[in-house]
């Protein structure tokens, strides 16, 4: 079932994610639609927090990105390969260089800036079936991952701009939280609370 995604200005989307017990009730049923609203919208990820769930879920699948040219065909086939669940995640540690990348959010739609992120990181999770994994990951899928767990710690990647980025998209960003945008995937506005 396709959930409708949670915009920019609700409170759910600056909350530190909880973590979830093995049991938390219709977990599975839970992902599987979290993969399906992420897909109806053309995502690489998507977290609890942006279907209005403040818990530490998000998912990640990079198959869009292979498709850049640029891309060495080895980093293609990385990223065509990748689709993870990570429950109760826990970034180890974060190392390298760190580099802009043009990011943009489900839930910030048509607001696209430069984030500087570390390249590579370590990360403890479980996964769907509640098996713990601690693995490292580097470039694009490390950075969609990284965008993702920013989310179930209660931050945008909006948060991360410059004070004069910020004031630049203010106004997009106060339209964004009254509902005044227009997108093709279903979005849940705080102030109205109405579905499109």
């Amino acid at each position: 079932m396709i959930l409708p995604i949670v915009a920019y200005g609700d409170p759910v989307l600056k909350k530190m994610g909880e973590d979830i017990p093995k049991d938390y009730p219709n977990l599975k049923e839970l992902i599987e639609n979290m993969y399906q609203t992420m897909d109806g919208a053309f995502g690489v990820g998507l977290a609890a927090p942006q279907i209005g769930l403040p818990i530490r879920l998000f998912i990640v699948d990079t198959s869009p990105f292979a498709e850049d040219d640029v891309l060495s065909p080895e980093e293609q086939e990385k990223l065509k390969n990748f689709k993870r669940t990570f429950i109760n995640a826990k970034i180890i540690n974060e190392e390298g260089d760190e580099w802009a990348f043009n990011e943009g959010c489900l839930s910030i739609p048509d607001v696209r800036e430069d984030v500087f992120r570390k390249p590579t990181i370590t990360i403890a999770y479980f996964d769907e079936n509640f098996e713990k994994h601690t693995e490292t990951f580097d470039g694009l899928i490390a950075r969609v991952i990284q965008h993702e767990y920013d989310h179930i710690e209660g931050v945008l990647f909006t948060d991360k701009l410059s004070t004069l980025k910020k004031r630049l998209i203010k106004g997009k960003l106060a339209n964004i939280s009254k509902g005044k945008i227009s997108v093709d995937y279903r979005m849940r506005f705080s102030n109205q609370k109405k579905k499109r």
